[in-house]
């Protein structure tokens, strides 16, 4: 199996941690669509925090995640790979939000009869479209959230469009989780990263946020990383992921345990899904 380099995981990590809120033009709630059982309606909330009346173009897209966690186009399912679209309805397909002004676009989801259980997934884009300066459209592709499951997650500043994702999930379906490979490395300005491999098992993604603690011998642990919604979606069995640490002025990463926790978020009750260490001489 081949892996792709540290560098670009650690840019497609770096693209979840670029997004602030409070610098936010477009802001989306939820940022992501999941139908069980018997539930055929979802909604999506978008904001216009900027200062220009904005327009956007929605429609539905199929994307396949990268073991470095990147999205790439996908025109034809791989094995293994389910699409959601025709299943799928929404409305409307274009909204112009005036400063400070929300909008909702409902979601509905039709089922096919004979429907073969598992995890069924499409893309809800969101397409910024030219303003009067002519300026072209950018698809921003990060899905990262705050690790405390507050506030709203995706984030359009100098970017100007997202996408969601909308999964469907049909019958029996049920993952686990482990976290392994774990490595400190450096990066290019030799801050501390933590790089280390996800695998999946079963039929369903994943879905949670990541934790890193470090407790020197005889003392305290102390939270070095904490980044939140971090999915790996079916068919892959691997991602690979290269947290930055936040390293305390005069904390030596020696002598010790470093601990990565993956939880479900905290509106899913937060249960631990995987757990990893790494003894550090």
């Amino acid at each position: 199996m081949s892996f792709p380099s540290f560098a670009s995981v650690f840019k497609g990590l770096l693209l979840l941690a670029l997004a602030a809120p409070a610098q936010a033009e477009l802001m989306l709630h939820p940022t992501r669509i999941v139908f069980e059982k018997n539930q055929r309606a979802a909604q999506i909330d978008l904001i216009n925090n900027g200062a220009k009346p904005t327009t956007y173009r929605i429609s539905l897209v199929n994307r396949r995640m990268t073991e470095a966690g990147q999205f790439v186009a996908a025109d034809t399912p791989a094995p293994g790979e389910r699409f959601a679209d025709d299943m799928l309805r929404f409305s409307p397909r274009q909204i112009t939000l005036q400063p400070g002004t929300a909008q909702t676009v409902r979601v509905m989801l039709r089922k096919p009869a004979e429907l073969a259980d598992g995890e069924y997934r499409s893309h809800l884009q969101f397409e910024k479209l030219p303003d009067v300066e002519g300026n072209a459209s950018i698809e921003n592709q990060g899905q990262g959230q705050p690790a405390d499951g507050k506030g709203i997650g995706v984030v359009l500043n100098a970017l100007v469009g997202a996408s969601v994702p909308v999964i469907v999930r049909h019958g029996v379906t049920s993952a686990n989780v482990s976290l392994s490979q774990l490595a400190l490395k450096a990066d290019q300005a030799q801050h501390q990263v933590l790089a280390l491999q996800f695998l999946r098992e079963g039929s369903s993604s994943v879905y949670g946020d990541l934790s890193v603690t470090f407790t020197p011998r005889g003392g305290r642990p102390q939270t070095l990383a904490q980044i939140g919604g971090i999915a790996v979606y079916t068919p892959n069995r691997v991602r690979q992921a290269a947290l930055p640490l936040e390293v305390p002025k005069g904390l030596e990463l020696a002598h010790g345990t470093l601990e990565v926790s993956y939880r479900d978020r905290p509106e899913a009750g937060g249960k631990l899904l995987a757990q990893a260490n790494l003894e550090l001489p």
